[in-house]
């Protein structure tokens, strides 16, 4: 449920209560206590319950404190969750550390018919089985119990993690048409697209339920997709399972992260914030200096189209699985590193010739067709080139922990470059040069540093590190050395 105002969350959690107590006695994503509040046992049961929505095809399922299991009467309970503690930690913060992946679970206390009830509201499962203390949990009928000791439905859940994408998962739901209007940035949407919005506002819902960036529900409201909210949020923190997903900009004083000079979140959504975002970047990104003909102009220190590239390729091939964690920009005085949640679905050293594979096709179709990004497998080809057209350091493609980094370097003379730099520069050349269909030369590797033609045995120095390390290897094994040719290592 979406950040409303306090009576419009009360109906909500009326409406649900009602709902809830309305099922039949054995519903395998709901169960009803009075006072019951172990903890162990509510975190078993958050195992359990996930899981069980996933396994039903619900968005969420429930604890409800305050109705009887048998009759499903509402007869209040004395359980408090915002004074509940286990040991000296509050409970939910307990919970939270002991169940794996995070849950973004929220309690609820509120009253129904003048009895104190408390609604634990929880999501189903999305990538993977949810632990508790690293035991997963199910609910087989009525009663919970350990994943592992029922192997058919443990395939079950995770054939149903294979078939749902992301971006079909709901950021909100049973939100009304105000609501959705509200929460969207539906004029953007129009924007982007070149198209006019209709006068409806009928009409605007349907062409938003068209591209799945909402979906009505049974009952005349509407579901909010992760799409719909990851794109076109006004305001990404109005969806509880999305906030840790907003791009964060960090600038730092030096080279290293110990002095932090500033830092923002962008906190629209990837599609309606994008060009924000770009802008922002290009006004604190430092520039250069050039002087032509005893006329001064600034250039910026990064390629503007580099920087648009690599920022939408992490906005759309992270894993939205790791949780806690979003795409980040940091800004140092001698690089921009961009770092997206996941590790790549290929190896690095293939980035530039190898068709992206994105977990999210839905996000990614919709980027390219609102002009964010380039059509399949241009993005890193257009970032070296632009690279080697601004004689920069080439860029580095890196994986860490479970994250995949990209890093623009500011300018050094090629004297300044150490070993790993100009290795990294020759095959990152030979591989745009391969992809445009020809070979690099020891003068196409000149003009990529701008070594002048007397100085040829600078290039045939880092031809010969690079092909130590296995990176390049000749276009013809009986070649001479005076027109040699090279192709990287894959071709």
């Amino acid at each position: 449920m979406p950040a409303i105002d306090v009576e419009a969350a009360r109906n909500y959690l009326q409406s649900l209560i009602k709902e809830l107590i309305s099922l039949p006695a054995e519903t395998r994503w709901v169960e009803f206590k009075t006072n019951n509040s172990d903890p162990q046992d509510i975190g078993a049961y958050i195992s359990a319950l996930s899981n069980a929505a996933a396994l039903a095809g619900k968005t969420n399922a429930y604890v409800v404190w305050g109705v009887s299991d048998d009759t499903h009467d509402v007869v209040g309970t004395t359980f408090r969750p915002s004074l509940k503690k286990k040991g000296n930690e509050d409970l939910e913060n307990w919970l939270q550390r002991v169940l794996d992946p995070q849950v973004h679970f929220r309690f609820f206390e509120t009253t129904y018919d003048g009895k104190s009830v408390v609604v634990l509201e929880i999501p189903r499962a999305a990538h993977r089985p949810v632990q508790f203390n690293g035991v997963e949990y199910v609910r087989v009928g009525s009663c919970r119990q350990k994943l592992k000791d029922h192997p058919q439905i443990e395939r079950e859940l995770w054939r149903i993690f294979d078939a749902t994408p992301f971006e079909d998962l709901s950021a909100a739901e049973r939100v009304t048409e105000t609501d959705v209007l509200s929460l969207l940035d539906y004029t953007g949407y129009f924007d982007l697209l070149r198209i006019s919005p209709p006068t409806s506002q009928q009409a605007v819902l349907s062409r938003l339920a068209g591209d799945r960036l909402i979906e009505s529900d049974q009952a005349g409201r509407w579901r909010i997709t992760n799409l719909g909210a990851v794109l076109f949020a006004k305001n990404i923190d109005d969806f509880r399972t999305l906030s840790r997903k907003a791009v964060r900009v960090v600038i730092y004083k030096g080279n290293d992260r110990l002095d932090t000079v500033h830092e923002h979140v962008v906190r629209k959504g990837y599609a309606v914030g994008f060009e924000g975002l770009i802008e922002y970047l290009n006004a604190i990104l430092p520039r250069n200096e050039v002087i032509e003909k005893a006329l001064r102009r600034d250039e910026p220190m990064y390629p503007e189209q580099a920087i648009r590239e690599l920022v939408a390729n992490a906005l759309i091939h992270q894993d939205f699985s790791v949780t806690g964690a979003g795409p980040m920009i940091e800004v140092f005085r001698d690089r921009v590193e961009i770092t997206n949640p996941g590790r790549p679905l290929m190896s690095t050293d293939r980035f530039l010739d190898t068709p992206p594979q994105s977990r999210n096709e839905a996000l990614a179709s919709l980027m390219r067709r609102i002009g964010i990004c380039e059509e399949r497998g241009s993005g890193v080809d257009k970032v070296v080139y632009q690279t080697e057209r601004f004689r920069l350091p080439a860029p580095s493609f890196e994986t860490c922990d479970n994250a995949t980094r990209a890093v623009l370097f500011a300018y050094k003379p090629l004297r300044e470059m150490n070993r790993a730099d100009r290795v990294r520069a020759c095959y990152l050349h030979a591989c745009l040069r391969y992809v445009a269909r020809d070979a690099m030369t020891n003068s196409s590797l000149r003009e990529r540093f701008g070594i002048e033609e007397h100085n040829s045995s600078t290039a045939s120095r880092i031809i010969r590190e690079t092909l130590e390390d296995g990176l390049i290897k000749p276009y013809d094994p009986s070649q001479g050395r005076k027109y040699a040719r090279y192709l990287p290592w894959w071709a």
